[in-house]
């Protein structure tokens, strides 16, 4: 099959430069926009490579400010109204379905994403804010006699204190809505340092938090190129009690050493190596399109994309040529056009890393089905590809691959299928397409996974707890669980008179 069709670069309906210039290029401090103390940091359109914005870059002491300004405004926050909280939240919410055209723009400038997917991330994104706007008022505790009858037992939920949220660049805005929310709803107050290589949602998203009416220093930004430094000055500090991160395994893993010095909460979602699993029975048209959503949404950059595509054999073949024709179909370009169904990946070491999975994948016998290549010219572009014949043992099964690569395994029976789904240290999410409804409660129980989609490609909800297991991380964002994570529980006990 040829690879994917490159379609030209569109312009926006909206003016990009306008959009561009409307973010505030400094720092977020006790509600005013600030210079940074280390220069600027340049942000790029991986689509082309050229620079689109220069924001301050902050230093450990800019950290240090930020977190005073949130220390300071805890008490006052976590004595307002919890109804009063909500509706903050939901000013909010109402905000950014006004500028709906403006952050999707945004996010396709400094990711890369096709437009439409930054439309759906707007609406996703939203609904956190909507969600823990409800959850604000819903937070409860109990109260009941003593079992011996020796006195009445009160416990209450309440705010843990300052937070410190790291978000990733692959989902600009939800990363942010999905862990500011809770804190907001909770009563916690937080400083947020976004990704350096997108860097410029967050920020416009915390002017629309100030124009929904959030008391200053409640919700403080950090952009830094030093994110070590910065994140080692504000962990060691004790007057943070939280941190929520989200991004790969080994810097969540030097987060928890951290963490552990202060005794912080936390909170890691961290890598994934999905399964994809496809048994005899399952209807291919379903699992074809569940494998278009879940390998190729977001340019094949999530960490819940389906990873390994485990293809039971007697159905394997025409799975293979079925999901071939439709991802060389895909159409790769600059995110602004509507035509674009596939953009570029992150930036050129994302491209290297991919070249790298699909060379050595077909040395060691893989077939490239479809695509296979980095696209020559401006940009970071990857061919949407396919490799069918791959095994256990290969580095594009073993590493999160975060492109637009589908692979192909194939196995014979029901137990080895689960055997290869668990045969990895992530568990985020799994994905299973069969038509027994028994062997669907079989696979539940059987693939360890924090969540898992049943003839489904996209499981992410703000009402479902999202997070996983081994080494994908700790804790749950979104649903009853997410404000949770940010409300400690104190028992008191009273004399029964």
């Amino acid at each position: 099959m040829t690879a994917a069709t490159t379609v030209g670069t569109a312009p926006s309906p909206l003016d990009e430069r306008a959009v561009l210039d409307a973010v505030p290029g400094r720092l977020l401090i006790d509600g005013e926009w600030v210079d940074g103390e280390r220069g600027a940091i340049e942000v790029a359109d991986p689509s082309t490579g050229l620079v689109i914005a220069t924001i301050a870059d902050g230093s450990p002491a800019d950290g240090i400010r930020a977190l005073d300004a949130a220390s300071r405004a805890q008490a006052g926050w976590a004595a307002t109204a919890p109804r009063v909280r909500g509706e903050i939240l939901r000013r909010a919410w109402e905000l950014l379905q006004e500028r709906r055209e403006q952050f999707a723009l945004l996010m396709t400038l400094e990711m890369g994403k096709p437009l439409a997917e930054a439309r759906t991330e707007v609406d996703y994104g939203g609904e956190f804010l909507r969600w823990f706007g409800e959850e604000a008022v819903r937070v409860a505790g109990r109260y009941g006699p003593a079992p011996e009858g020796t006195g009445r037992m009160i416990v209450t939920q309440r705010p843990v204190g300052p937070a410190y949220l790291v978000t990733p660049w692959n989902f600009p805005l939800a990363m942010a809505t999905r862990k500011i929310a809770p804190a907001l709803a909770a009563g916690c107050t937080a400083v947020v340092k976004p990704a350096t290589l997108t860097p410029l949602t967050t920020l416009a998203f915390a002017q629309l938090l100030l124009d929904a009416g959030l008391p200053r220093g409640v919700v403080n930004v950090v952009t830094s190129s030093a994110s070590g430094e910065l994140s080692d000055a504000i962990m060691h500090d004790p007057r943070l009690r939280k941190v929520s991160f989200t991004g790969s395994t080994p810097v969540g893993v030097q987060l928890l050493k951290t963490a552990a010095e202060q005794v912080l909460r936390t909170s890691m979602e961290l890598g994934g190596n999905a399964p994809f699993l496809v048994f005899e029975d399952a209807d291919l048209d379903t699992a074809v399109e569940g494998a278009m959503l879940a390998k190729f949404r977001n340019i094949g950059q999530a960490c819940t994309a389906a990873n390994r595509f485990l293809v039971h054999e007697s159905v394997a073949d025409e799975f293979v040529a079925r999901v071939t024709a439709r991802v060389a179909a895909l159409r790769v370009g600059r995110g602004t056009s509507p035509e674009v169904q596939i953009g570029p990946l992150v930036d050129r070491r994302a491209v290297e890393t991919t070249s790298r999975l699909v060379e050595e994948a077909v040395a060691a016998g893989a077939v490239v089905r479809t695509g296979g290549h980095a696209i020559a010219g401006d940009g970071s572009f990857f061919e949407p590809t396919v490799l069918d014949g791959v095994s256990a043992d290969m580095s594009v099964s073993r590493e999160e691959i975060f492109a637009p690569v589908l692979a192909v395994q194939r196995f014979a029976t029901e137990p080895e299928a689960v055997e290869l789904a668990n045969a990895t240290e992530y568990g985020l999410v799994a994905y299973a397409f069969t038509a027994d409804a028994a062997r669907g409660q079989r696979l539940i129980d059987a693939i360890d996974t924090g969540m898992m989609g049943l003839n489904v490609g996209v499981v992410s909800n703000a009402a479902g707890p999202f997070g996983g297991v081994k080494q994908s991380g700790l804790g749950r964002e979104g649903g009853l669980e997410g404000i949770h994570e940010y409300l400690e529980t104190k028992y008191t006990l009273t004399p029964m008179g």
